[in-house]
């Protein structure tokens, strides 16, 4: 008798289940060495808002954003494939998942190089030619991948970050002699106002008091 045993055959649906596991768990060992990248991002950030540098500042956090944003997106997005091959009409939406699958895999590899390692985030610090270089490359890079939501956050963290720093450090001075009563309240921008500020701003370039944009 010949022998008739063979090694079990593996469907599409239990190819693509496997696929959607290793990219999940990738994405979560990358999540976790991001956050210490992140973290720094932001520090720096507080540091070039102490030295009175701005546009250094939003760049980290821009870079810290998409960063964030990318595994966000990519955690949603497994965890919508996750749902289609566990849909026991596998064979309607095959082409959807493995679609989806080859995107994960696109975004995956540009998470690797996002990561960059934290010497790559000090050169937003960097004043090289190799590093204004970098700097620039990034912030090139970052305008065509972020959305107006994403720059619109980054700036009210951007916003925040400028408030803790200059309270922690700026003592307002004491009222001058004469002057009785509540000084008059500072003019608040309404939320249409703040946006088109924020859009001139963004049309200008990232160039602001003289100093070149920096990428990291």
């Amino acid at each position: 008798m010949g022998n008739s045993s063979s090694a079990p055959k593996i469907s599409a649906q239990d190819r693509a289940i496997l696929d959607m596991k290793n990219q999940r768990d990738k994405l979560h060992q990358y999540q976790k060495r991001i956050t210490v990248i992140t973290n720094r991002e932001k520090e720096i950030a507080k540091e070039c808002l102490r030295n009175g540098d701005k546009q250094r500042a939003l760049l980290a956090l821009r870079k810290k954003k998409y960063q964030e944003s990318l595994l966000a997106k990519t955690d949603q997005q497994l965890a919508q494939l996750e749902i289609l091959t566990s849909d026991v009409e596998f064979a309607l939406v095959q082409k959807d998942v493995l679609f989806g699958l080859q995107q994960g895999t696109s975004v995956l590899k540009e998470i690797h190089r996002e990561m960059g390692g934290l010497e790559r985030v000090e050169m937003i610090l960097g004043e090289s030619e190799e590093a204004r270089a970098y700097q620039e490359e990034i912030n090139d890079a970052l305008g065509n991948k972020m959305s107006n939501q994403d720059e619109d956050e980054v700036e009210d963290e951007l916003e925040a970050l400028e408030a803790a720093v200059s309270g922690s450090k700026v003592r307002m001075p004491d009222a001058p002699n004469g002057i009785v009563g509540p000084l008059p309240d500072a003019p608040v921008e309404t939320p249409k106002e703040k946006a088109q500020r924020r859009a001139r701003e963004r049309g200008q370039g990232a160039v602001g008091n003289g100093t070149e944009p920096i990428l990291a």
